[in-house]
């Protein structure tokens, strides 16, 4: 809306003179309008306010008749947990407190305001250009200069035809923007087929990333005659200093995605992935196609650090998002799988087709990723901030992103610390990201491991020893549908109000407590079986369990890290991502060493033990998971920014709601005086 603006023939009956103090007046009454706007917000929180303290003192006196040993509900977020008596106690009267200063602080605001508004209201009185008659406790329609609406914008003069006067900054409220109810440009609100676009573009992203990374395992013996490397260990850093990438991106890819979107941060890395694959399809040199194997692994990486993110941008629902996670773990599981067949068939014509048909594929997918819209909310909010200051001419209109610091300094010590500040503080990320380190360098160990067993002892060749691995890409696509059946037990739970949904870890941890054995089985199971008197297929069919084992692993506690961190999600990824890229670029180099000393099968077990050792993880998780992320700091601020955000559109619709009354009550006249 905009206040009616002056007529020329209201500005030729009066005065110069007379016309600047009618505009200064006019001004002041805009201001009275503002005030009064806030003083009834304000007015409103201090209401809301009490009601939460009464709840709370209600909740707080319901306590008193439990035992101090006795484990109660208590709702964190969107979620209930169960945390022992004193601590929900402990809880209350922090709530209590923080409300109460609250209150402080609004009654000091309000305090401010109504002091403001007696001022203008004696100015008012005063003035010789026309008498406002304002009565005390008058709102907006005490005013009778006609009806005024400047909690948007900043109102001006019609002065000539087609001139408007610039909005005054000084005089301008900052206006910080957000998402209202419905709001189309919010991803959260996207149509169906967009968002499935978005998922499909995430999942090819994926699936490239992890195809170049174990994409030279079938082509080695070629690499290694072409280039002459004797060496077995140099043999190794193809696939292994590809991971090594997967360390190095992740850090700096995710934080970036988070302060200046994903698209671009995805876009501008699949494209030096794509440069870097052909790079290494026409390496002239070992060093050289090393360095381009690096390069890849670093660009690559961002797909895996940021596509968790994006997911949790266009989902807010945690089981739509879960099911979205499990497809793209799904296709994290599909290239490793996939791409020692393909090198290990086409490195027979030359080696740098396998490579050349990398970047046949990367380069078809890039033109889906340039179509892929900004899914971050904030940084569409700072888009749509910035076309707002130039529609209106107001420079006070901000996004919350735009008012954050910025600069090299805030960029080295929040943003890119952001992952290692997660591991190194926060116990779930921590114990997550042993978990699947362990699990994911043991995946990538079988690269070295497959060739002794299925080369050395049943005498495949280059191009059937890749065969193997489509065994864990079924377990892989099996666990899909363990966890859909799953996903669909917790649906119908949450419809009959059952309290164990609403808590975070029994949303997605009890995947991991059936999967962490499957894939402690698969482990005994190949390496004892693995010799020329059983069947080959028989330590082939290890890679089923396995690949269910493996996949539910990694569906359960990256599920668990993007509904507990949220906004955060992409850094806590790529925090598990970088850790996880250290193991599988490390444990692969110790590969054949320890099976040509231990032997396939008390290798394989060392591998079970460890993975045995593992498995009591998720279940630490669902036991101890609600006290710990009550404790974390990342998850405090989380929790803090939804209660703002919630406290902005309650706002938000009492503002609404007393609009549509104000111009519903208005003479006709002064309606059409207005402009929507």
């Amino acid at each position: 809306m905009q206040r009616r603006m002056l007529s020329r023939e209201e500005e030729a009956a009066v005065g110069k003179d007379d016309l600047e103090v009618r505009r200064e007046d006019q001004d002041k009454i805009n201001k009275f309008s503002r005030l009064h706007q806030r003083e009834m917000l304000l007015e409103d929180d201090l209401k809301s306010r009490a009601k939460e303290k009464e709840d709370l003192e209600e909740i707080s006196n319901e306590m008193e008749l439990a035992d101090e040993d006795e484990k109660v509900p208590y709702k964190l977020g969107d979620a209930f947990i169960m945390l022992p008596l004193p601590e929900v106690q402990q809880l209350l009267s922090k709530s209590t407190e923080k409300i109460e200063r609250s209150v402080s602080a609004t009654e000091n605001k309000l305090g401010d305001i109504r002091e403001e508004m007696n001022s203008l209201k004696v100015e008012l009185t005063t003035s010789p250009a026309e008498d406002h008659t304002l009565q005390p406790n008058d709102g907006p329609r005490g005013l009778e200069s006609g009806p005024q609406d400047a909690t948007k914008t900043e109102e001006s003069h019609q002065l000539d035809d087609g001139d408007t006067a610039v909005p005054n900054p000084a005089k301008s409220p900052r206006i910080i923007i957000s998402f209202p109810r419905g709001d189309p440009e919010n991803p959260y609100n996207w149509s169906t087929g967009r968002k499935i676009f978005v998922l499909f573009v995430g999942i090819v992203a994926v699936v490239n990333s992890t195809l170049g990374s174990s994409l030279p395992s079938g082509a080695v013996h070629y690499l290694a005659e072409y280039f002459h490397v004797k060496s077995q260990a140099q043999l190794v850093l193809p696939i292994s200093l590809f991971l090594v990438g997967y360390v190095l991106g992740p850090v700096v890819f995710a934080p970036l995605s988070e302060s200046y979107g994903r698209r671009w941060v995805m876009v501008i890395t699949f494209v030096f992935f794509t440069i870097f694959t052909m790079a290494c399809a026409v390496a002239p040199t070992w060093p050289a196609f090393l360095v381009f194997r690096l390069l890849c692994g670093i660009t690559a990486s961002s797909a895996i650090a940021v596509v968790g993110g994006l997911f949790a941008d266009i989902y807010d629902d945690p089981i739509t998002r879960g099911r979205a996670m499990a497809f793209f773990m799904a296709a994290t599981t599909c290239g490793p799988a996939i791409a020692p067949s393909i090198s290990g068939f086409i490195s027979v014509l030359t080696w740098r087709w396998t490579f050349w048909a990398g970047f046949i594929i990367a380069g078809v997918s890039l033109a889906f990723l340039c179509f892929m819209p900004e899914t971050y909310g904030p940084t569409i909010l700072k888009r749509k901030a910035q076309r707002m200051r130039r529609e209106t001419g107001n420079p006070n209109i901000f996004a919350p992103i735009e008012l954050e610091k910025k600069g090299a300094r805030q960029m080295i010590t929040i943003t890119l610390t952001r992952p290692i500040r997660m591991i190194l503080f926060e116990a779930i990320v921590l114990f997550s990201c042993l978990y699947l380190s362990i699990a994911y360098a043991i995946f990538y160990l079988f690269f070295e491991a497959y060739p002794l067993i299925f080369e050395g002892i049943y005498g495949f060749n280059t191009g059937t020893a890749g065969l193997p691995f489509l065994a864990i890409g079924v377990g892989a696509f099996l666990s899909t549908g363990i966890f859909m059946y799953w996903d669909s037990a917790l649906i119908r739970a949450k419809k009959t109000n059952a309290l164990w949904p609403q808590i975070e870890e029994y949303r997605r941890l009890p995947l991991a407590c059936i999967g962490g054995p499957l894939y402690v089985i698969s482990l005994f199971w190949l390496g004892w079986t693995a010799n020329s008197n059983v069947h080959w297929i028989v330590p082939i069919l290890s890679g089923i369990p396995f690949g269910i084992g493996f996949m539910l692993i990694f569906m359960a506690l990256l599920n668990y890290i993007t509904d507990a961190y949220e906004i955060f999600a992409a850094s806590g990824m790529a925090a598990t991502s970088a850790c996880r890229s250290i193991f599988g670029a490390v444990l692969p180099i110790a590969a054949r060493p320890m099976y040509q000393r231990l032997g396939i099968p008390w290798a394989s077990s060392l591998l079970g033990f460890l993975s045995l050792g593992m498995c009591i993880i998720p279940f630490a998780f669902i036991k101890y998971g609600d006290r710990i992320r009550a404790n974390s700091k990342f998850c405090q601020e989380l929790r803090e920014k939804k209660q703002l955000a919630q406290e902005e559109k309650g706002r938000e619709g009492s503002d609404a709601s007393g609009q549509d009354e104000e111009t519903g009550n208005r003479p006709a006249l002064e309606q059409g005086d207005e402009k929507m």
